[in-house]
């Protein structure tokens, strides 16, 4: 009695073993999957602003690792992505770097939304550049392990940095074989390091440290602005924080009462550029009640974002419209056209 006890004990602690290994035991691959669509007026706070009757909303697109589950659950619907690690995330990259990134991504894309919205609004706008910011490190550089992201670089051989742009034309005067010292704040502390240069691949005998960096900036506006973006990450929603951002800036409600989503980055010239994960996006925005999807259009590439989310609509039976815009001026001048919602 006491050995079947036993045995049932065994059987079902194995049971639970499985069940925890195909739960929670991660595998080298990342899931991305329709995501939500919010209203942008939650993440947006402009000083007196305006306010819509309609909406415009962000839409994005959930992603996590990989357990056996969620991989043949991706397996079976059409769109669900699996996507490898190393496709996500380079060599040598941590979670923590690959979010950090992606963050730096969206507070760039939401500088650039700011920025056209007030110009196009006609309101006080000025760029300030506060030095050089560390993305990313690669993998077997001289940087690895000596600097992460979220470094600030200050100077290459005591020449102050204030532009991205200053630190790689300085590193193109470099060959094999050289040395620089680059002076670094990392958490408020002031630090120097000196590093040996090496060939960047794919760069055509350039040499560098290996790092990924971009102009930290800071924008001077009036009225003040606050946007609390919950951690989001990435740039696809610049094109919608650039039109929540004009509209409460301006008489007039330009969304004339729709919920309106889309994606596309956005540009200091307003340009709209492509995104990943576009057929996910119409889906989540579908789902989320749209009634208009702002889509880039790439020139009106066969394989542009817009083209895949018109057949995606097709395909889901979304009553969505889907509008192309190859800049802000297109969803503005589509804006403007559209008819009062009755």
């Amino acid at each position: 009695m006491v050995f079947k006890r036993l045995r049932y004990l065994f059987v079902f602690l194995l049971a639970a073993l499985f069940a925890a290994g195909i739960t929670y035991v991660p595998l080298p691959y990342y899931i991305t999957k329709p995501g939500l669509a919010d209203e942008l007026d939650q993440y947006v706070k402009i000083k007196n602003g305006y306010h819509e009757k309609g909406d415009f909303m962000l839409v994005t697109v959930s992603m996590s690792r990989a357990n056996v589950i969620s991989y043949l659950v991706a397996k079976m619907n059409k769109y669900h992505e699996i996507f490898k690690k190393e496709e996500i995330m380079p060599t040598g990259e941590s979670d923590a770097d690959y979010q950090f990134k992606q963050l730096h991504l969206m507070q760039e894309s939401q500088d650039a939304a700011i920025y056209n919205a007030y110009k196009r609004a006609e309101k006080q706008v000025s760029y300030e550049n506060k030095g050089v910011i560390v993305l990313a490190v690669s993998d077997k550089m001289p940087a690895k392990k000596k600097l992460q992201a979220g470094d600030q670089l200050i100077a290459v051989d005591e020449q102050p940095l204030q532009t991205a742009e200053e630190f790689i034309d300085y590193m193109k005067t470099k060959k094999q074989g050289d040395t620089v010292k680059i002076r670094y704040v990392r958490e408020k502390e002031e630090k120097t390091i000196t590093l040996p240069l090496e060939p960047i691949q794919g760069a055509d005998g350039r040499v560098g440290i290996g790092v990924q960096i971009v102009t930290n900036t800071k924008l001077k506006v009036e009225p003040d602005i606050k946007i609390d973006s919950h951690r989001i990450g990435g740039p696809s929603a610049g094109l919608m924080f650039t039109l929540e951002i004009y509209n409460q800036l301006t008489k007039g409600d330009i969304t004339k009462g729709w919920e309106i989503a889309g994606t596309g980055t956005m540009d200091a010239k307003g340009q709209v550029g492509p995104i990943g994960g576009i057929s996910q996006k119409v889906i989540a925005a579908n789902d989320a009640g749209a009634e208009i999807f702002f889509a880039p259009n790439e020139q009106s590439a066969a394989d542009s974002n817009y083209n895949e989310a018109v057949k995606t609509a097709k395909d889901i039976g979304a009553k969505m419209k889907i509008v192309p815009v190859d800049t802000l001026d297109d969803a503005l001048a589509f804006l403007q056209k559209l008819e009062e919602k009755k």
